[in-house]
């Protein structure tokens, strides 16, 4: 009833100039929607075609859970936990309670790190990584060949009763060698021997340091002033030898030379 009331509504003489306008041959655009494809994807659909399969989306998802693990990977397969754990026992046996900050020994502990397996990463670069964009290999195939570096750098200094201990607990057989470990057993082996050379460390460094407030608490024991707190002639002692000895370039590079 409205479209005939607004069809009546027009005037005859505006009627008939429509009417009586001549066609340009110009058709007028059709907006009709294209026919639906069966392989169209839609844009807001991420399809992924498989572990083996090659996506953006797949390569994506992956480099995402890896960015998730990295603070823990930097842990528990490089040499951070050793050198972090032998700063604080140094800052510790100086009697520095603030300086260095622990943001200094992490910056250095991870300088120390990025050094040590610079060698490893590219390693991990050429075999694992190049292949990978190529399309050579698939992404667990990639992933496999980027752990054979890693292997060949942590096993040499796993400990074997902590591997003795691990494949106990994992019931699996011993290997013949422990480069024929898995990564099961050979990670926490790894870290655990690491937590234990950096204790060892710690311990070394603590005995020279040790030795100088005994003699500073029995020379101020000995002259009467008890009241004097030790720490306040024992620390700037301690920070002397130190400096004398040049310990940071001892420190850093009997550190070096133990993961080589």
């Amino acid at each position: 009833m409205t479209a005939v009331r607004l069809h009546a509504s027009v005037p005859n003489d505006f009627r008939a100039t429509i009417q009586q306008e001549p066609s340009t041959g110009i058709d007028a655009p059709s907006f009709s929607p294209a026919p639906a494809s069966p392989n169209r994807l839609n844009p807001n659909e991420i399809r992924i075609t498989g572990l083996g399969g090659s996506s953006p989306q797949w390569t994506i998802f992956v480099l995402l859970t890896f960015l998730t693990l990295i603070p823990s990977l930097l842990i528990c397969m490089t040499p951070f936990a050793r050198l972090l754990i032998v700063f604080h026992f140094l800052r510790q046996a100086l009697g520095l309670q603030t300086t260095p900050s622990n943001q200094t020994l992490v910056g250095l502990s991870l300088i120390m790190t990025f050094f040590l397996m610079q060698p490893v990463g590219d390693a991990i670069y050429h075999d694992s990584i190049v292949p990978l964009q190529q399309g050579k290999v698939n992404a667990i195939k990639a992933l496999e060949l980027g752990l054979v570096p890693m292997r060949h750098f942590m096993a040499p200094y796993i400990r074997e009763k902590d591997a003795e201990l691990f494949l106990e607990m994992a019931h699996e057989p011993r290997p013949r060698n422990i480069d024929d470990l898995s990564f099961r057993v050979l990670l926490p082996a790894y870290i655990l021997s690491e937590l234990k050379s950096g204790f060892q460390i710690g311990a070394v460094l603590f005995l020279p340091f040790l030795v100088v407030d005994m003699v500073v608490a029995s020379i101020i024991s000995s002259v009467g002033m008890m009241q004097l707190p030790p720490v306040v002639i024992s620390t700037p002692l301690k920070l002397l030898l130190f400096l004398m000895v040049d310990g940071w370039h001892l420190l850093i590079g009997s550190l070096m030379r133990s993961f080589n």
